[in-house]
């Protein structure tokens, strides 16, 4: 599933150059994260680089956007691959 930045956001600035999917943007009041770049850093990482970075544990699960390890290695692929 996509992840998204909660309300607990204090624009720390460590979750944005983390993202190799450029999913991270400044939105009008904190970060937040395109779900449809989201893929929790599967095809780069073992674990999704904003969360490991974040210091006040913001950036969790969203709800709206399940998605399998499959679907987000798909996602992975069309967003860095000509196909």
């Amino acid at each position: 599933m996509a992840l998204l930045i909660n309300e607990r956001c204090i624009n720390c600035d460590m979750c944005e150059p983390e993202c190799p999917n450029d999913a991270i943007s400044m939105g009008p009041k904190i970060y937040q994260i395109a779900p449809e770049r989201c893929t929790e850093c599967v095809g780069h990482y073992d674990q999704p680089t904003c969360v490991a970075v974040c210091p006040i544990d913001c950036v969790k699960p969203d709800p709206k956007r399940q998605e399998s390890e499959a679907q987000l290695y798909e996602k992975f692929v069309e967003l860095h691959f000509d196909i």
